[in-house]
């Protein structure tokens, strides 16, 4: 009997295979563990014989079965190796090359058009106080923008920056005029995140003060920077609005990227899209930075950097820039800084 079970060992062609072998016959129910609970039947002089033969047979099956086993773990292994082994010699395939993200093309894209209408690129600290994120700005203590629902507060009552004019304020109070810079970075509002908004985003904003500006420098900067941007003629138009850093205020609408006017579902059929807001720089604001109004004059503007490559590449979510699925990024790839 016990050839037979060594035979069966012999042949096992898998561990699985093996495996049913053991419990067939070494198993709670398996055939010598019947036999050894069947010794107490014997006469007891038989038992001491039959327990003892049982017990070499076990041990022998035993020893075959790890030994078997073993002999199948390596033959596993080695067929993995062997499905797995590489061909130094073939030729390399080469590696992808990255490319910046579409955020980025579309931040670099901006700051190249002001840098050569002669713009500075400032920066500043996303951490920031209540003087330069809100109070230099003329907003008011009771403003909604100030209210925790609105605004990330830290435990000693600085903030994360709402938008980059802390740095234009930064930039008035460290220099003096002529002044023309857009401040690019990340902002932070307590906004939920869905198809326009986040959190965290990317805003632009532009300032420029010297003698004798105008309301008609503001426009024919941003009409020039629109068009150089979309490279496409475009028409531009003015809407009275209200900030409480800039008056007049306005929003500046230009013709739809996408449908050239004629009306589509991004712009809701009206032809138009609203791309940043604008104005002249409220004297109280030139006051706090140390900037006689009465002798500069200034404008600004801010524009979402998320919106305008919305627009630039054709994209409905901007949840998808920050997604990392690299099918949606290669596919922009090829978009030009």
């Amino acid at each position: 009997m016990i050839e037979g079970a060594l035979q069966e060992v012999a042949r096992a062609g898998s561990l699985p295979e093996l495996e049913e072998i053991r419990v067939r016959w070494l198993g709670r129910k398996g055939v010598i563990t019947e036999q050894l609970k069947a010794l107490g039947t014997l006469d007891p002089a038989e038992r001491k014989a039959a327990g003892a033969r049982i017990n070499t047979a076990k041990s022998e099956l035993t020893a075959a079965i790890e030994a078997r086993r073993a002999a199948l773990e390596r033959a596993d292994v080695e067929q993995k190796l062997r499905e797995g082994r590489i061909d130094v010699t073939l030729p390399g395939r080469g590696e992808a090359l990255g490319g910046l993200h579409p955020l980025t093309q579309t931040r670099l894209r901006i700051e190249e058009i002001f840098r050569r209408a002669g713009f500075e690129v400032a920066e500043g600290p996303e951490i920031e106080d209540d003087f330069h994120n809100f109070g230099a700005l003329n907003i008011p203590p009771n403003h909604p923008a100030r209210a925790m629902h609105d605004t990330f507060y830290l435990q000693d009552g600085a903030l994360l920056r709402t938008h980059t004019s802390p740095v234009q304020i930064r930039a008035m109070q460290s220099g003096k005029p002529p002044i023309a810079l857009i401040a690019p970075g990340r902002c932070y509002r307590r906004d939920p995140l869905d198809p326009t908004h986040s959190p965290a985003f990317l805003q632009v904003e532009g300032l420029f003060v010297d003698r004798n500006v105008s309301f008609a420098n503001l426009k024919s900067t941003l009409h020039k920077f629109s068009e150089a941007f979309f490279e496409q003629p475009l028409s531009i138009r003015i809407r009275s609005s209200y900030f409480p850093f800039t008056e007049p205020s306005a929003e500046l609408d230009i013709t739809c990227v996408l449908c050239r006017g004629r009306g589509c579902r991004t712009c809701k059929q009206t032809g138009w899209l609203e791309i940043a807001g604008c104005g002249m720089v409220h004297p109280n604001v030139l006051g706090a930075c140390g900037i006689d109004p009465e002798e500069y004059t200034g404008w600004a503007f801010g524009a979402g950097i998320e919106r305008l490559a919305m627009l630039r590449y054709g994209i409905s979510d901007l949840r998808h820039f920050y997604e990392n699925d690299v099918r949606f990024l290669a596919s922009l790839a090829g978009g030009t800084t």
